[in-house]
């Protein structure tokens, strides 16, 4: 009879050395949420251990912390303090999101700031863009958000990314910031955002809950996947430069699917939901945290993720040994 082989048996530091995948400081991105004021350090209770930060001293202190974990890169989105139908802070030179990029820019320079483009945060009906006669209008919504990206590198971001999910608002803002001298800012398209239940937890954190309807019209029905491929083909043809598919633990065909479809890096979005449960989770002493993150983040990288978003990002870091 013939014998099986044996299976290797591995101590820590080999498994590190000869496993697959490993999910690296550097394949991280750390979202943060900035709010228009002072000395603004407040726990966001649909997302615990994670915080609404003011422009200013707690900003410096969270970068800080962040550079220190080892973490290289933020996103950050923006809660203005007014809004209105056409969310015209979003583009002001004192809005949360500038305000963030010049102190970022100016004193830590090693840090890479990634700005979310999108109008829900600041619009008076929480919609991601303008509405006309209850309907979110397209192409109306464009120019604004190419505006909106030219404020944020104007004051200095590294990086864009819209995640509104318009058609052709990727070709608007790199024709806006190619126009502006800018053209060697990326972007970075939210190209398969799904009209996901796992958004929830953000959209209290961001204020963005919309006021009537949902947004069926642009974001893509969870039972679709051949539509995934078509839509990263499409930002890619109008000029971007990263591609992600949102949410992400739910979406692992998905991921994989955009992986081989297209030559430029993907992103994956670990979204609130999906952070939210595994937090409850480990609360009610149901699962192990860092078992269970060290899990859910091996699974996006595996599925073919280059960049995780994720709000665990720096529990993940802190808890791992200085590279």
């Amino acid at each position: 009879m013939q014998r099986r082989p044996r299976r290797l048996r591995y101590n820590d530091e080999l498994r590190e050395l000869v496993s697959e995948t490993n999910v690296l400081k550097d394949d991280l991105i750390y979202p943060l949420f900035i709010r228009k004021g002072k000395e603004i350090e407040e726990e966001i209770e649909s997302l615990p251990s994670n915080y609404h930060i003011s422009p200013d001293d707690v900003l410096r202190r969270w970068a800080e912390r962040i550079l220190e974990s080892g973490l290289k890169s933020v996103l950050l989105f923006g809660l203005p303090q007014e809004k209105d139908s056409t969310g015209s802070r979003a583009r002001a030179d004192d809005g949360p999101v500038q305000q963030a990029c010049r102190l970022l820019s100016r004193e830590f320079p090693e840090l890479y700031i990634i700005t979310d483009v999108c109008l829900c945060a600041y619009t008076s009906h929480g919609q991601c863009g303008i509405v006309d006669e209850g309907e979110v209008d397209n192409d109306a919504t464009l120019p604004y958000l190419a505006e909106m990206a030219l404020s944020h590198v104007e004051n200095g971001a590294d990086m864009v990314a819209p995640s509104d999910m318009m058609d052709g608002r990727v070709g608007a803002i790199r024709d806006k910031l190619d126009e502006h001298g800018y053209k060697r800012v990326p972007i970075m398209s939210y190209a398969a955002k799904y009209r996901s239940a796992f958004y929830g937890p953000f959209r209290e954190a961001a204020g963005s809950e919309p006021a009537g309807g949902d947004r069926s019209s642009h974001q893509m029905d969870p039972a679709n996947s051949r539509e995934a491929r078509r839509e990263v083909r499409l930002d890619r043809e109008e000029g971007a430069d990263i591609v992600m598919v949102k949410p992400a633990l739910a979406y692992l065909d998905v991921i994989r699917d955009v992986r081989e479809e297209i030559d430029v890096p993907v992103a994956a979005y670990n979204v609130s939901g999906e952070y939210a449960l595994a937090w409850a989770g480990a609360e009610a002493a149901l699962v192990d945290r860092k078992e269970l993150l060290d899990e859910m983040l091996t699974s996006i990288k595996r599925a073919g993720a280059d960049l995780i978003i994720t709000y665990h990002a720096l529990e993940f870091a802190e808890g791992r040994k200085r590279s």
